[in-house]
């Protein structure tokens, strides 16, 4: 969760004291953060991922599978490793106490041949924690533990709740969460600013049999369990999920402009085709996806500041000079941190992105990064920034560091090492594509945001229709004209339509990126791995095989133990994380899942 650090915790009323201080240091460093950086040219591409795991415990003698809170110890022996130079990857916590994340070592080339690396690497990660896990313990990429938040659902166990941090009616949050000091303040303080815990309500499958889940839950709060949904309370529902992130190096501002837009758009598709998250606290939802889990789970808004976007949401405008035209959505912004910016001659659109970033304000403040510690500090700058979860980030070169970066942060992780490299590899073909073709996917961000909401759904790969853009070809678009017009060129496909195509209305993104190989140099073995992966995203895209929610969901309502109540046991969450592992691990097949992959 971005930005880490050591030091005194100030309380939520220190850092509020100091919150405009921080905003106008913050905006000040990034103006001369900018003006170093905005010339900056002709940085060579590298990108790499940053995949999110969970350590599950296993007690085949009892048939439970729970969370391990055991991440910080697992962690501190990886941070031994890493300083001896044993490994080929590095480690970082995450909010979760049974979260880690990894990432390579160092970052990948922009040689195709390097892209047949990352599965290797992701492969080797696990090898590399295996000697820090105990006896029953697993490493696995699960976006969403189905039964967080049930009795008994981590080791070591607690059934004591009471009030702490968020107030949750669900359980005892201090154990759930790492122990580093920022991951405790920003749940602490989210409930803190909006004066009342944060409240998730995500509706439920409803089955022959399925009873509206209230149990026994008393909330005394204003806000109520609502019916026929599954009812959460905690940050962690929400930050316990795991993703598959990729970041990319642009060779100067425009282009990561360019891409920040395009990823934007791809956003919403490529959730949704690698949704992997459809059970919450014991139930099976009616949603495929943890979108609206993490964004009302960070959600730091009082009530009057509803109409206004999230910390964690869609991107709210497009950046570059060809997006400009098609923001047709209002965007919040600070005007006086907007002006500040334009007299530094940041552009319009920069400008206001930035300017939007600083209407929050910090949720951790240590003491001794109050006052900046030199003329290169941008401590304040990174914790505004870091703490809006945008889907796509912009990443400014701070000096000495990789160039400007866009951030890919939406897909959910998959069970797999071949999957999880498949869809990252995916994305990074996909951008130079975009630009080797000088590609034009850009559509009304507001039809971005409608194709969130048709992403999350059950089963939106194959019944859902998303808004993508028609005619791919970059024209000249009259400032004049508006982003209604015909000539804009976009209509609602499929998810099979955009990943494979559609006769006489779109080529089809994979097709795109075949005819992209075709005529690169690329060896015989790289050609190979990489046509398997976009196989196996053209027959999910297809649905001739299943996403991973569509999977997860399968199995549960198969289970000789499910009542068709929506109810996932504790058994049927034991066999379904028992045959996952052994999936992941690859000593079970999935042909619903992976075919003959």
């Amino acid at each position: 969760m971005g930005l880490l650090t050591e030091g005194t915790l100030l309380s939520w009323q220190e850092t509020k004291q100091w919150a405009d201080y921080v905003k106008r240091h913050g905006v000040q460093q990034f103006i001369k953060l900018f003006n170093k950086q905005r010339d900056r040219v002709n940085d060579v591409f590298i990108w790499g991922d940053e995949t999110e795991y969970a350590i599950i415990k296993f007690e085949h003698d009892k048939k439970m599978a729970r969370v391990s809170l055991r991440s910080e110890e697992v962690l501190d022996h990886m941070n031994m490793l890493e300083n001896l130079g044993k490994l080929s990857s590095l480690w970082h916590p995450e909010l979760g106490a049974y979260m880690v994340e990894a990432m390579p070592s160092k970052p990948y080339s922009g040689l195709i041949h390097e892209l047949n690396m990352v599965e290797t690497n992701m492969r080797t990660r696990r090898e590399e924690i295996k000697q820090a896990l105990n006896q029953g313990e697993s490493l696995m990429s699960l976006t969403s533990f189905p039964r967080l938040g049930c009795d008994d659902f981590m080791d070591p166990a607690t059934n004591s709740l009471h009030e702490n941090n968020t107030n949750s009616l669900v359980f005892l949050d201090e154990t759930i969460i790492h122990k580093h000091p920022k991951f405790g303040a920003i749940t602490r303080n989210i409930r803190n600013r909006r004066r009342k815990k944060v409240i998730i309500n995500v509706p439920i499958y409803k089955d022959q049999k399925t009873l509206t889940p209230h149990e026994n839950l008393q909330d005394e709060k204003s806000e109520r369990v609502v019916k026929n949904h599954i009812y959460m309370d905690n940050t962690i529902f929400g930050t316990g999920c795991c993703s598959l992130q990729v970041t990319l190096q642009a060779s100067n501002i425009q282009e990561a402009k360019i891409l920040h837009d395009h990823l934007a758009v791809l956003s919403p598709i490529m959730m949704a085709l690698s949704a992997s998250s459809p059970a919450y606290r014991g139930y099976l939802s009616d949603r495929d996806c943890r979108w609206s889990v993490i964004v009302n789970s960070l959600d730091d808004r009082t009530d009057e500041e509803r109409g206004i976007k999230p910390r964690y949401s869609s991107v709210n405008s497009y950046l570059s000079s060809e997006g400009e035209i098609l923001n047709d959505v209002e965007v919040v912004f600070d005007r006086r941190v907007y002006k500040e910016l334009r007299d530094a001659g940041v552009d319009h659109l920069l400008s206001q992105h930035v300017a939007h970033l600083f209407i929050r304000e910090p949720l951790f403040l240590f003491s001794e990064n109050i006052h900046p510690k030199s003329e290169d500090d941008i401590f304040h700058y990174e914790n505004i920034h870091s703490t809006n979860w945008q889907t796509v980030r912009l990443k400014v070169p701070s000096e000495g560091s990789s160039g400007w970066r866009v951030e890919f942060r939406p897909m959910e992780v998959q069970f797999t090492d071949f999957e999880n490299a498949a869809y990252a590899v995916f994305i990074v073909l996909l951008t130079r594509v975009i630009l080797s073709l000088n590609m034009d996917l850009l559509i009304p961000i507001s039809k971005v945001d409608e194709n969130y909401e048709e992403a999350e759904k059950r089963d939106a790969v194959r019944s859902g229709t998303f808004w993508f853009k028609t005619n791919i070809k970059k024209s000249k678009k009259a400032k004049d004209k508006t982003c209604c017009s015909d000539e804009w060129s976009y209509a609602k496909m499929t998810m099979n339509e955009i990943i494979n195509g559609k006769d006489n209305l779109f080529p089809g993104l994979i097709p795109l990126i075949r005819r992209f190989l075709r005529r690169a140099a690329v060896e015989v073995d790289t050609l190979r791995t990489l046509q398997k992966y976009l196989e196996l995203l053209q027959h999910r895209a297809s649905g001739k095989l299943l996403t991973t929610a569509q999977w997860i969901r399968e199995y549960i309502l198969d289970h000789p133990d499910y009542r068709q109540d929506s109810v996932v046991t504790e058994r049927i969450n034991y066999d379904l994380l028992c045959t996952a592992d052994r999936i992941q691990r690859g000593e079970l097949k999935s042909p619903r899942l992976l075919g003959s992959f």
